[in-house]
């Protein structure tokens, strides 16, 4: 199980609660700012240097986000058709707040000039400091030593905060810091890989107005077409016993605070800067000044101690709650570590904004939402952070006004169609094979819903958020499904993608068939259960939506009756009607250079071959787990592996889950490589564009749903605990109704230990056994559950 791609770190830079970087990087520079990056869940920091990089282009994208912050721009079709995607919304960069630039006399400080005698760089998930220390030498001779420390704050998520200390080592003289709020920034634009870039050209953002003082610089700017106003701005502290004065210059866009300063050798020069961003709506506009007022403008003291202090105790918090410990293995200690925190810096929390696929670290996507949340990171968020998930589901309740318009222009019928990819709520996908058709969606966060309220029991939740999503979404299966006399009656649903996005326009997708009847199961069984329960809450929500008696029963009917296809006489269950009627993909006259095959081939090629990108009717199996028997699982996932390129991130974390489960540990282990350290190793090569946040939330998975072998359903929660060749141990924990279940697991034995809660019902492999925090449990391996011990 060891991963020998040592090409981007050294030995020497693996630590267990850090990455560490001892080199200047150079060419993996643009990887490099992607790794370090920072974010709270609503600012994003790209792990630039503040002085900028003046290597080749390509080996840099600077990058300041906001979660949810976005410019609307029409989608240009030369043949359009009804029901088309009009927009996209793409999330933007914005002013950048961290840029200065440092001159010793004229002399610009830049790691590509001059000589570099010491260099590192590290960020550390405890604290979420992000720390850089230099020394340099100009290209004149002159000696400076230089110490970066940068957070982006957890307790104050609209807040950043950096510090810079110099120290002259050999010189006195003019040394002068220019700190800047520099609003001339672009998006990436779109090049030939459809993933990355966008169609915005040149400014996206109008400056309303601007403010500067001694200390201050501010922009309020407003976008052009989608009607969002955002408040940038900066706050400098300058702390040295030199003589210095400070200059103030407006340039358009551009607000620098320099500061000519009488440098003397081995006196400190501090320069403490804060950094606010704030958007909002137009009518915000006196909001947002005050909000900037009251949390940067008339504070005069330093900031970063305290700042400190509280971003340490709020990690710890999280750290506690959340942290997976592997022994044996310093590199995957690393690798989950690393994938938590970035998901936890990726993950909006204020019930508006959810996960965008590069977290807020690049640009691919145009920083869209995709299922990805509901099916690859609530997991982890929802048995470690439930509070965090419930925020995640409030995200779609907040669109669900837009989903209902996407399901009038389709249908001009009642019911809610969430779109494939977005932002604030409209369809983005310009191609709607691999967009819109992708139905499944509706299930996907009907699933998230239902495991949700499995796991908390927040009846709450469903009253205010939940039925209603449930209730509008379920709608739509009727609408694009139909009983069908050919199939003896059974419900189809044809003309749809399912998650395999290299077969397109199918009927009777497995994946999807089987989810809908979930949803629709769900959606009649918990509408039921208010009718009786809540009456009165039952007939609001039946009032507020129209829901009629006939469209539940219809829901029963449609779910009790789904159609999916017979398996063949090997056991090999059909992805969807034709899907084992095609001609098999010539893998070996495929050349390694011509994946992922979506860039190399035409769509239509794909579409007509037995090819996959990523886990399909084998993410069923997972999700689903009872629908299927066990041998059903192992000849399928054989089957569908040999023909899946897993030119998807989320594909290899599925698999794993599911060889796990069979019983076949090296191969589970084997694709878990693949996916611990897909964006440190950059293992798809394409991770300067920003972090595969999907397959970090499926590297927890692995772990706790592959090798710990944990399935929650109907309330109740199961572990089949198996262990990697190359670890000595591991260790999580879990929340599931208010319980807080840690679980340690050797070679010898696994543990079960309440350290909240009144204790609970749990199940290890075949048997179950009642856990609370006066009965531990310890299950020695040899021995089965009938080695239990009360630890």
């Amino acid at each position: 199980m060891k991963n020998t791609n040592q090409a981007i770190w050294n030995h020497e830079e693996i630590h267990p609660w850090k990455i560490v970087e001892k080199e200047y990087p150079r060419q993996l520079n643009a990887l490099k700012e992607t790794l370090f990056s920072q974010g709270n869940g609503y600012l994003g920091l790209r792990g630039t240097f503040e002085e900028g990089y003046d290597g080749p282009e390509s080996c840099s994208m600077e990058g300041t986000y906001i979660n949810g912050f976005y410019e609307k721009t029409p989608i240009h079709y030369d043949e359009s058709a009804f029901g088309y995607a009009t927009h996209t919304e793409t999330m933007l960069n914005v002013p950048n707040g961290k840029k200065i630039n440092i001159l010793l006399e004229d002399e610009p400080f830049s790691l590509g000039t001059g000589q570099i005698m010491a260099y590192g760089r590290d960020l550390d998930f405890r604290t979420g400091i992000l720390t850089r220390m230099v020394t340099w030498k100009s290209p004149r001779g002159k000696t400076l030593q230089l110490k970066w420390e940068r957070m982006v704050s957890f307790s104050i998520p609209n807040k950043a905060i950096l510090r810079l200390i110099l120290t002259p080592l050999d010189f006195d003289g003019e040394l002068r810091i220019n700190s800047m709020l520099d609003g001339h920034v672009q998006n990436q634009e779109a090049a030939e890989d459809p993933r990355f870039g966008a169609n915005l050209r040149g400014q996206a953002l109008n400056v309303l107005e601007s403010f500067q003082d001694e200390e201050n610089a501010m922009l309020l700017q407003q976008t052009v077409n989608s009607g969002l106003i955002l408040l940038s701005a900066v706050k400098n502290r300058l702390q040295t016993h030199c003589h210095y004065e400070s200059v103030q210059t407006f340039k358009g866009r551009l607000l620098e605070n320099e500061y000519h300063i009488k440098a003397r050798r081995f006196m400190d020069i501090q320069l403490e800067k804060e950094l606010f961003y704030a958007d909002g709506q137009v009518d915000e506009k006196d909001d947002l000044i005050r909000s900037w007022e009251n949390i940067l403008l008339h504070r005069k003291e330093l900031q970063w101690d305290s700042t400190v202090e509280s971003q340490e105790k709020w990690l710890r918090d999280f750290w506690n709650q959340t942290d997976v410990t592997i022994e044996g293995d310093e590199r995957q200690q690393q690798g989950i570590r690393f994938n938590l925190f970035q998901l936890l810096q990726s993950t909006g929390q204020n019930g508006k904004t959810t996960v965008s696929a590069k977290g807020l670290t690049g640009e691919g996507y145009q920083g869209h939402y995709f299922w990805d949340t509901e099916i690859y990171i609530m997991p982890f968020i929802l048995y470690s952070q439930p509070e965090m998930a419930r925020k995640l589901l409030e995200y779609r309740y907040h669109i669900l006004p837009k989903a209902r318009e996407r399901a009038w222009t389709l249908f001009r019928q009642k019911g809610a169609l969430y779109p494939w990819r977005t932002i604030a709520g409209e369809e983005c996908s310009s191609y709607y094979p691999a967009g819109t058709a992708q139905y499944h969606l509706n299930a996907d966060i009907a699933f998230s819903i239902k495991k949700y309220w499995e796991a908390t029991g927040d009846e709450d939740f469903m009253y205010r958020y939940g039925a209603e999503i449930l209730l509008e979404t379920a709608r739509i299966w009727m609408l694009i499904g139909h009983f069908s006399t050919g199939k003896k009656s059974r419900f189809v649903i044809n003309t749809v993608t399912g998650p395999d996005e290299y077969t397109a326009l199918v009927n009777n997708n497995y994946f999807t068939n089987l989810m809908a009847s979930h949803h629709l199961s769900f959606a009649w069984h918990y509408s039921q259960k208010l009718k009786e329960e809540m009456p009165a809450v039952y007939r609001n929500l039946a009032e507020e939506i129209e829901l009629e008696e006939k469209e539940r029963l219809l829901w029963q009917k449609a779910s009790e009756n789904m159609y999916y296809a017979s398996k063949d006489e090997k056991g090999i269950i059909p992805q969807d009607d034709s899907f084992m009627e095609k001609a098999y993909w010539n893998f070996e006259a495929t050349p390694s250079e011509q994946y992922p095959l979506l860039l190399h081939y035409h769509p239509l090629e794909i579409y007509r071959h037995q090819v996959c990108k990523q886990a399909d009717l084998v993410l069923a199996m997972f999700l689903l787990h009872t629908h299927f028997t066990l041998q059903e699982k192992a000849t399928n996932v054989h089957y569908y592996d040999a023909i899946t390129t897993h030119d998807s991130s989320l594909s290899t974390c599925i698999f794993s889950i599911l060889y796990a489960e069979i019983g076949e540990m090296e191969k589970a282990e084997e694709l878990f490589l693949k996916n611990i350290r897909m964006d440190l190793d950059n293992l798809h090569g394409n991770t300067h564009q920003g972090i595969h946040a999907a397959a970090m939330g499926g590297a927890w998975m692995c772990i706790v749903n592959g090798f710990a072998g944990m399935r929650t359903w109907e309330k109740q929660i199961l572990f089949s605990p198996e262990i990697p060749e190359e670890w000595d141990a591991y260790g999580f924990q879990v929340v599931f109704l208010g319980n807080v279940i840690r679980v340690n697991i050797s070679k010898q034995e696994t543990r079960y230990q309440l350290t909240k809660g009144e204790g609970l019902c749990i199940g290890h492999k075949e048997e179950s056994f009642r856990l609370t925090a006066e009965n531990p449990i310890k299950i020695m391996k040899r021995g089965g559950l009938n080695g239990r011990i009360k630890a």
